[in-house]
């Protein structure tokens, strides 16, 4: 389910209202230990499979919450990038909110769904707030919910 708007009062007339709901993505250990790799963390519940069956609550690695929540930049892109076809630049802005309220397994497949909190025009675009939840297929408590605060650019047209 994805919302594509024609222009911003579009946008703008949508808040409130759930826009989208992204695909399922695989959450594979391969994942998670490019991530650890990335950001120098290499807690054993993420990286070390051994041990996390044998000690961890979880019985096999986790992801960890921030990987969960880089991956909005993902879904952000996949989405936003057709659901505004008249911007062509985005940015982060930063973050209302964020809880890590359910852990990742491994192998778990997570998808992403968007509400539109809030849409005003700033210079050169708009700024709009996403209540995301991250949801974990099967399991009835999301991984992630967070308040993301993006800014996405028009198209410049040439003269």
């Amino acid at each position: 389910m994805m919302v594509t708007f024609e222009n911003l009062d579009a946008v703008k007339q949508a808040v409130g209202r759930e826009v989208c709901v992204t695909d399922w993505l695989t959450i594979t250990q391969e994942r998670i230990d490019l991530f650890a790799r990335a950001t120098g963390d290499f807690q054993w519940i993420h990286v070390d499979a051994r041990r996390a069956a044998a000690e961890s609550p979880y019985g096999r690695t986790i992801a960890h919450g921030f990987l969960t929540l880089s991956l909005l930049g993902k879904f952000f892109e996949d989405y936003l990038t057709a659901a505004l076809p008249f911007c062509n630049l985005g940015l982060n802005y930063g973050l209302n909110k964020v809880r890590f309220t359910q852990p990742v397994p491994v192998d778990s497949r997570i998808r992403a769904r968007f509400s539109l909190a809030e849409a005003h025009e700033v210079t050169g675009g708009l700024q709009i707030a996403l209540a995301v939840t991250v949801e974990i297929d099967g399991v009835d408590k999301p991984a992630c919910i967070a308040v993301s605060v993006l800014r996405r650019y028009l198209e410049r047209t040439s003269n």
